[in-house]
């Protein structure tokens, strides 16, 4: 992983939004992770996952907030998004 540049300016395709409302993750979440990331991967040429670690008010638990954009257009567009609390498993063992 490598350090990411941050995002102020975004779209949230359907899909995403959709599965935000789903998993009951808020645009503020989102919006944290874009302009403070801890790390990127590119997954793809054009696609890149944001992540950074959140605690959950209502489980007081740590999660990783997982985002991913496509990067190859303007603004960049967020495609989707989810939280895991297997931090270790993407945060390459560095929990």
């Amino acid at each position: 992983m490598e350090p990411a540049t941050p995002i102020t300016t975004y779209r949230l395709i359907n899909h995403a939004q959709t599965e935000m409302a789903r998993r009951h993750i808020a645009v503020a979440d989102v919006t944290h992770v874009l302009t403070a990331p801890e790390h990127a991967e590119v997954i793809r040429p054009g696609r890149v996952v944001y992540q950074a670690r959140v605690t959950w008010e209502t489980t007081a638990t740590t999660y990783l907030l997982r985002v991913f954009i496509d990067i190859d257009r303007q603004p960049p567009a967020v495609a989707t998004v989810y939280r895991t609390s297997k931090i270790v498993t993407y945060w390459q063992g560095t929990a």
